[in-house]
């Protein structure tokens, strides 16, 4: 898969990511974010657009350099914490991707240890 592909993946799932958070914490609709929920969506894909460990990360959250402002860094992972469970009813296959790469992470890491 080629760098502005595997971007591109990341961008949509992550919007989704924050669209599902939006509606159950927010109450917004199926489509629409709330002002805040935007900003970040907007914000992260900014960031993955600019990242130049795109060719071999896998997530941002096993990348040894955080490019997120902390304050935003909290909201992704709030985001994350509720979205995540809840994708695999959402987005099966991104989510199933997800889990699989992140246990070969992990393991390669452990590895490389």
């Amino acid at each position: 898969m080629d760098v502005q592909t595997k971007r591109e993946q990341e961008k949509v799932l992550v919007t989704q990511m924050i669209a599902l958070y939006c509606r159950g914490n927010h109450g917004t609709k199926k489509g629409h974010l709330c002002p805040e929920c935007a900003e970040l969506s907007e914000y992260a894909c900014q960031r993955s657009d600019k990242c130049p460990f795109m060719e071999t990360k896998t997530f941002c959250s096993n990348c040894k350099v955080h490019c997120y402002k902390p304050e935003m860094r909290e909201k992704i992972r709030a985001v994350m914490r509720y979205s995540g469970p809840r994708m695999i009813f959402h987005a099966p296959i991104p989510a199933l991707r997800h889990v699989i790469e992140t246990v070969k992470e992990r393991k390669r890491l452990e590895k490389a240890k």
